[in-house]
């Protein structure tokens, strides 16, 4: 059986791994959606929008990835209440904590594969896009340059967007896992 102190250390772990989740993940979730935001703003006002049909899949699964970053947030959100609760005298079992853990683990993983598959998607489309470039610089071509098909900084910042909801969920895998570690070897 556990001592009063070994369930306090856990609650102030539980706690404070729980704040840095969920404050870091909060950080780059707000970074997503504005560059998330500022993409659809500013593909719908470019000129050749029609030219980055490719990016759709990737945005959408980055789109998918985001909300279940915002699940996430909402599982490190009930860490910190389950830390704070284990320092009660009514507190949560082993299995309840565990099991809060395992679903922070399943979101975060399905959450890394839907960002991942998008980043490829969209890494793709921009391959593709490059490839069509001609070599060169082309200067005082007028049109003629549009034809060339640069890779726009709005494009890049899909590429962006992508890679911070894949971090996120990331961070979100490694502090669930050390905080189940940590739980199944306090016991």
């Amino acid at each position: 059986m556990a001592d009063r102190l070994d369930f306090q250390l856990l609650s102030l772990g539980l706690r404070r791994m729980g704040w840095v989740r969920f404050w870091v993940q909060t950080t780059l979730g707000i970074v997503v959606v504005g560059v998330l935001l500022f993409n659809n703003v500013g593909s719908s006002l470019a000129r050749n929008s029609e030219r980055a049909l490719g990016l759709g899949p990737g945005l959408s699964l980055t789109t998918l990835a985001f909300f279940l970053l915002l699940y996430s947030l909402w599982q490190g959100w009930l860490i910190v209440r389950t830390g704070r609760a284990l320092n009660s005298p009514a507190r949560p079992s082993r299995g309840e904590t565990s099991r809060l853990l395992k679903r922070g683990v399943i979101v975060d993983l399905f959450g890394l594969v839907f960002a991942s598959v998008g980043y490829q998607s969209l890494a793709g489309a921009l391959f593709v896009q490059a490839s069509m470039q001609a070599p060169g610089i082309s200067i005082g071509a007028g049109i003629a340059a549009m034809e060339n098909y640069p890779i726009t900084s709005l494009e890049m910042l899909s590429v962006l967007s992508n890679t911070q909801v894949l971090f996120a969920h990331l961070i979100g895998l490694v502090f669930s896992l050390w905080l189940l570690q940590r739980i199944h070897r306090n016991g």
